[in-house]
């Protein structure tokens, strides 16, 4: 094996490395709790389960987020994470003139470290054999004498029907790890999140959302309002929080977009004009209300109108 070739340096990220503004994983000091209690499990594995935008990938950052700041039981202190996608292993590198399989590759590396937790989102890729070329990769199993000494550690994820479909067929695959139920948030809970996390927007995009906290609360709760379940198109991915930090960072792009240093509601306006993933109807609707709530900031700022009003 070519020593220089590290598999989670080519194809994986270290979230215990990233710089995080805020919280990445606000209200879901639960589920984060759940996922450490398995990972000191010997021989358990963490296996988050929900449906498509809710947050998973955030409750593992949640957890990275943690380990930096010292906020875990001393038994995960020190512990790097490292976020992988398994579809990017499904094949060979050529590793001192010879093709190997870069699963293997990832196994042996993974064999000679400590402290290290996996992250495999799209865990359900591991069983399907349409995606693997009926190849059956076990995965786990391969990982099962690091995972045996307690120096690896796996947190998976995945929607509830893709864990329906192709991971409770396999139950050796299964026994393995912990479901942890990753639901959907309720509209107070999703409009704390959105207020945790537009700092975050406004540091990577360079824009400020200058409002009073009762104004920028009143926002979020109209965006929150706008996007719930009943108004979004069917069967589109997004849910809470997902949806409703789609709309406000568009609202920010606007901004920018038209050289502004602040967010003006006119911005948030635009945001909801163009938001993609709720009916027609419904956003003419919602375009009407957002009139009527936030009167008297509009004619402060005298008016919505705007040179984008049709992007």
């Amino acid at each position: 094996m070519n020593e220089k070739i590290s598999m989670l340096e080519r194809y994986g990220e270290e979230l215990t490395a990233k710089t995080y503004i805020t919280d990445p994983a606000i209200a879901r000091d639960e589920e984060i709790k759940q996922v450490i209690l398995t990972l000191l499990t010997p021989e358990k594995s963490a296996l988050l389960v929900g449906k498509a935008g809710i947050g998973k990938t955030a409750i593992v950052e949640g957890l990275a987020y943690r380990i930096m700041k010292n906020l875990v039981p001393n038994a995960l202190q020190g512990y790097k994470i490292y976020k992988i996608n398994i579809t990017s292993l499904l094949g060979t590198i050529e590793s001192d003139g010879q093709a190997e399989n870069r699963i293997d590759l990832l196994v042996k590396e993974l064999s000679t470290m400590t402290k290290t937790i996996l992250f495999i989102d799209e865990t359900h890729v591991l069983v399907n054999k349409n995606v693997t070329g009926g190849s059956g990769i076990d995965f786990a199993n391969m990982l099962k004498a690091g995972l045996d000494r307690g120096e690896i550690k796996l947190i998976g994820a995945t929607t509830t029907q893709e864990y329906e479909t192709y991971i409770l067929r396999d139950r050796a695959f299964l026994r393995r790890f912990q479901k942890i139920e990753v639901t959907e948030f309720d509209k107070p809970t999703c409009v704390k999140v959105l207020m945790g996390t537009y700092p975050k927007l406004e540091k990577q995009i360079g824009v400020k959302l200058n409002y009073t906290t009762f104004i920028i609360e009143k926002i979020m709760a109209f965006i929150v309002e706008m996007t719930d379940e009943y108004k979004r198109v069917y069967e589109i991915a997004s849910r809470y929080p997902d949806i409703c930090l789609t709309v406000l960072a568009n609202a920010f792009t606007f901004a920018l977009y038209e050289n502004q240093s602040e967010v003006k509601i006119r911005h948030i306006y635009q945001a909801v004009c163009n938001a993609k993933n709720i009916y027609e109807d419904v956003k003419l609707k919602e375009m009407e209300r957002f009139k009527v709530v936030f009167a008297d900031l509009i004619e402060e700022e005298g008016g919505l109108n705007s040179t984008y009003d049709t992007l």
